[in-house]
């Protein structure tokens, strides 16, 4: 550790918010976007109806969701959308869990204490992905796409048997609007619009394939379903939640905010944009950890290193050779100093994944501000290092 602590860099980044949820608004928003919200009306109004149905249209125009697919806002945010999904159709047919990250370790608990399903569990340390070869095509499969937490995603779903029997759960929350999903492999797929485009939080999106209806309409779960959670009536699909009838009431603040969001990504040239986005904020950060020795990546394999949730952890020797609760202190110091100075807010690893910093790379986020972060980084490494060779 070197205890000499540079000057300050010149340059800011011109928005701090790296958070990984609630994530940074889309370039140039500002409250006058929300003008057109239908405010202190009933969402049931024929006003409020049309502008949820309008974020269901745009969400299948940007995520290029199969024509066959139904897609609804639902509460919760994106644990909503998942565990009304667990609660509703698991029961079935054997399950297997992915679990490699905080998130898919939730829904271990779900399913495995909850709902008291003898589940198997592949599991895999943070930083890493389960062995997927495991994955069996007769199961139900319940799975997060990217580990928002641990910064690992699946670099595809070849993991998933076309012919497969089982309906597949994905947690997509941290992966839609960033990367490729493999929509004729996945029945049901969940996010929250405050992670994928910096929307306002606690709605949740839920998509369910044919395969996914056809559950719904075939399986009867043996527990009890909380209102919130059921989507059948008389056996039936309740087809009006994925056409703008809400179960509960929604925010349509937070829904004018989620569609001026999806114009904005439309009018950037849509998901493939998005992609390239994300991508090149991630090529930002690899170039400034391929040459910074202090630091590397949670997800050392660069195939399934998300470019979302970015996991960095300090690997410096002097570091690393401290007492576990040091060194997580170090890293909580990291962020502490960046945030003090308004640079970077909220970039403290999951509170649940070992320590270090977690960047959101999302679209929303500028690559310029990413590059004029990372100086900053090395700055505050600098300065609690010093701190810590002083003490």
């Amino acid at each position: 550790m070197n205890d000499h602590t540079p000057a300050k860099p010149a340059m800011r980044p011109a928005r701090p918010q790296f958070s990984s949820g609630p994530c940074a608004k889309r370039p140039g928003w500002s409250p006058e976007s929300l003008r057109a919200a239908v405010l202190g009306r009933s969402h049931r109004s024929g006003a409020g109806k049309a502008r949820l149905r309008a974020a269901i249209d745009q969400t299948r125009a940007v995520l290029e969701v199969p024509d066959d697919f139904l897609i609804g806002i639902v509460p919760g945010s994106d644990t909503g959308a998942v565990e009304m999904a667990l609660w509703s159709m698991l029961g079935a047919a054997p399950v297997q869990l992915l679990a490699f990250e905080s998130f898919g370790k939730d829904w271990v608990t779900d399913v495995v204490k909850q709902l008291k399903i003898e589940a198997e569990v592949l599991s895999a340390p943070y930083g890493r992905l389960p062995d997927l070869a495991k994955v069996r095509k007769d199961a139900d499969l319940v799975f997060t796409w990217n580990g928002t937490t641990s910064g690992v995603r699946v670099p595809n779903a070849d993991f998933i048997a076309a012919d497969r029997s089982g309906i597949v759960f994905c947690d997509a929350t941290s992966a839609c609007f960033a990367q490729d999903l493999a929509w004729p492999k996945l029945d049901v797929v969940t996010f929250s619009w405050q992670k994928a485009l910096g929307g306002e939080a606690a709605h949740g999106v839920l998509i369910l394939s044919p395969r996914a209806v056809a559950r719904l309409e075939s399986h009867a779960p043996s527990w009890p379903l909380p209102k919130l959670f059921r989507m059948t009536k008389g056996g039936k699909l309740d087809r009006a939640i994925f056409e703008g009838a809400t179960i509960n009431t929604p925010s349509m603040l937070c829904v004018e905010d989620y569609l001026d969001a999806l114009k904005w990504a439309s009018s950037i040239g849509g998901l493939a944009e998005l992609k390239r986005r994300a991508d090149a904020n991630l090529a930002v950060l690899e170039a400034w950890a391929n040459g910074t020795p202090w630091i590397d990546f949670l997800a050392r394999d660069r195939a399934c290193r998300s470019n979302t949730s970015v996991c960095l952890e300090v690997v410096d020797p002097g570091v690393i050779a401290l007492p576990a609760p040091a060194q997580a202190d170090f890293a909580k110091r990291l962020a502490s100093l960046l945030e003090k100075e308004g640079v970077a807010l909220d970039i403290g690893a999951h509170r649940n994944a070992p320590p270090g910093l977690r960047i959101w790379c999302g679209a929303t986020v500028e690559a310029d501000d990413l590059e004029a972060l990372t100086p900053w980084l090395d700055w505050a490494f600098a300065a609690a290092a010093g701190e810590l060779l002083a003490a």
